[in-house]
């Protein structure tokens, strides 16, 4: 028989990690850990300007039953982001208002989910994000087991208790707590060149230049020639 478990956890990572992470957010963490760690794009977030980093609080739950999320909540607390999936593909409303209310009260601070979520205009009034596969308004039932604080597989990415989410508009990107330090501090070298490069870019300079792309170009085969002057065509037969 199938053990469920709802694992008690305090491991965290490190919080100035966390911060730095939230701030530069999801493209430059994700370069900065060597493009790894993206959830696949199918999750979105349901409002704009969206942008936390936090600790994940894991749930597994049948598709169409959102037991394991009443079950998870009492293991949440502030700074985490809730992170659930399905073991098999949903798109059901399986979070909504009450959900975002209770979690708000414990200082949780968002949703991340591979499946539905329904109560968009109240999560947005609320300013709870979340970022889903669908939204729906299919209800679903309290009624099958899981687990809560389990290593799971979210759109594609591996997450485990205790890793760090980081969510905004370019989507959801998982860092592995262990590495959380190293690539806040490789996030902040990549900012610092980014800003050199912009203030090239802003002097007028190209990138073809900045990369030094012009070799590239040659080295592949791709040659510049002139375009004839219009005197040099001939005149279209009457």
């Amino acid at each position: 028989m199938t053990r469920h478990v709802i694992v008690r956890s305090d491991r965290r990572p490190d919080a100035e990690a966390v911060e730095v992470l939230g701030r530069v957010g999801v493209a430059t963490a994700h370069e900065a850990m060597g493009r790894r760690g993206l959830t696949h794009p199918v999750l979105r977030p349901i409002y704009p300007g969206a942008r936390i980093a936090g600790r994940a609080v894991t749930v597994l739950s049948q598709p169409g039953d959102n037991l394991m999320i009443h079950a998870c909540i009492e293991q949440c607390g502030p700074g985490d982001v809730l992170v659930v999936t399905t073991t098999s593909p949903s798109t059901d409303g399986m979070f909504g208002e009450l959900f975002a209310t209770q979690l708000a009260a414990r200082g949780v601070l968002g949703l991340v989910i591979d499946a539905g979520v329904r109560d968009v205009a109240d999560l947005t009034a609320l300013g709870f994000p979340a970022w889903s596969r669908a939204v729906s308004a299919q209800g679903t039932v309290k009624a099958t087991p899981g687990s809560v604080n389990v290593p799971v597989v979210v759109a594609g990415a591996c997450v485990r208790p205790g890793d760090v989410v980081v969510a905004d508009d370019d989507g959801v990107l998982i860092v592995p707590r262990e590495e959380a330090p190293a690539v806040a501090a490789a996030s902040v070298a990549r900012e610092a060149n980014e800003q050199e490069k912009r203030e090239k870019f802003q002097a007028g300079v190209l990138g073809l230049d900045v990369y030094g792309m012009r070799a590239t170009l040659e080295r592949l085969g791709v040659t510049y020639v002139d375009e004839p002057a219009d005197d040099a065509v001939p005149a279209p037969s009457a």
